[in-house]
């Protein structure tokens, strides 16, 4: 038998689990790639210099490598393969002229970095992504995690053209 109050908080407890559902609804999703579900780390930016490199043909960006503390660890000693928990972040920039440079030069010579295209991550974890020779990939795009898994799914075929005694990454460690 149920008093006024007693109606009132069974009620109320109702409206609240339902509220609670709609609101857990209208959460985004976490930020993770398809297919790996790797995430963008924080404090990426803050990671060790590996290298840097320019891309020409159709993507003509420049990129900077930067890896956690075991990925710089392993690079230093030529550890292969690398060890779990290896972070590997490829950040890109379109390759622009820069006028003022070129201006102080007298010629046209210096290329910076313009807009920002995108951050790949590689993460290694030998268990979690065995069929993909132990990596795990991440493609974002203004921070946000692009979606494509078709996309995703390209990146090991690509990887893998590389020698397995390279663990299958492009990266050299610049000294």
């Amino acid at each position: 038998m149920f008093t006024f109050y007693g109606r009132f908080a069974a009620g109320a407890a109702v409206v609240m689990l339902f509220g609670a559902i709609a609101i857990a609804d209208g959460l985004p999703e976490k930020n993770v790639s398809p297919v790996f579900g790797v995430e963008l780390p924080a404090g990426y930016r803050q990671w060790q210099v590996i290298s840097v490199a320019h891309e020409a043909g159709n993507l003509n960006d420049i990129r900077i490598n930067l890896g956690n503390d075991i990925a710089i660890k392993a690079f230093r000693n030529g550890q292969r393969p690398f060890p779990d928990g290896t972070m590997i972040a490829r950040v890109a920039w379109k390759l622009v002229p820069s006028a003022r440079n070129n201006a102080i030069f007298g010629r046209p010579q210096s290329f910076v970095a313009g807009d920002p295209t995108n951050v790949q991550i590689s993460v290694k974890n030998a268990r979690r992504y065995a069929a993909t020779g132990g990596w795990g990939y991440g493609q974002f795009e203004n921070g946000k995690a692009n979606q494509d898994a078709a996309l995703m799914q390209t990146c090991f075929a690509c990887h893998a053209k590389l020698l397995a005694s390279d663990d299958f990454v492009f990266t050299s460690y610049s000294r």
